[in-house]
Parts: structure tokens; C-alpha cells; sequence
């Protein structure tokens, strides 16, 4: 027999509120919108911080923010088709920019390899 009781731990499976989640946004046609993102899978998803400085370590000190509950960010990113919360999203990745090769080292598919190596 277990001599804890944990009645008031929720399930796994339930949704608990966070409590104050800090959430970037971005300029909009009114005040501010919210900012999505995509998870490495390619589904949208709002992200939610526990903390300012949270925020500020993923995004930069640029990004705007503002304090919402749980629930009101999920009912603001519902009506845009986003039903995914990511809290504290750890990894953050700048924008991919197409690389420019050196005319030298890019070859056309079929070509006979060429080596650079000086003999």
C-alpha cells in the first residue's frame, strides 16, 4: 500500500494552466499579433515562456511580448487553425539562407569529379 496520496497531481492527459506565460508577438494591424511558430515536424504551434528572461534567451531581447494566461492564448491561436502549445521552447534556429558555392566546387550532375589538391 502507498503511504502518499496523491489525489491532487492531475493526469497526464489533462490540461493544467500554466499559469502567467509570456508570448511573443509581432506588429499587427491593430495592437499586436500573436507570433506561431512550427515544430520540427512542420505542425503550427503557439509558444508560451514561463519567464521573461526565458523568452529573451530563445528569441533575443528585440522580441515583444505579452502576458496571457493559458487559456486565452489558446482561445486567441484557435480561431487561426493552431490547437499545439509549446511551453519554453528550448531550441531556436536562424532563418536558413540559400549558401552560395564557389563556381569551382559545384559540378553538374554526371560530371567526372575534379580534385583541387595540389600534387
Amino acid at each position: 500500500m502507498c503511504l502518499f496520496l496523491y489525489d491532487d497531481d492531475p493526469e497526464p492527459e489533462q490540461r493544467v494552466p500554466a499559469g502567467p506565460l509570456y508570448v511573443p508577438v509581432r506588429p499587427g494591424p491593430a495592437r499586436a499579433a500573436l507570433r506561431l511558430f512550427r515544430t520540427p515536424l512542420g505542425a503550427r504551434t503557439a509558444a508560451g515562456f514561463t519567464s521573461p528572461a526565458l523568452l529573451a534567451a530563445t528569441l533575443g531581447r528585440d522580441q515583444a511580448w505579452i502576458a496571457l494566461s493559458e487559456p486565452a492564448l489558446r482561445g486567441m491561436a484557435e480561431p487561426l487553425g493552431v490547437t499545439r502549445l509549446t511551453l519554453d521552447p528550448m531550441l531556436s534556429l536562424p532563418t536558413v539562407r540559400a549558401a552560395t558555392a564557389p563556381a569551382s566546387v559545384v559540378a553538374p550532375l554526371g560530371a567526372p569529379e575534379t580534385s583541387t589538391r595540389a600534387a
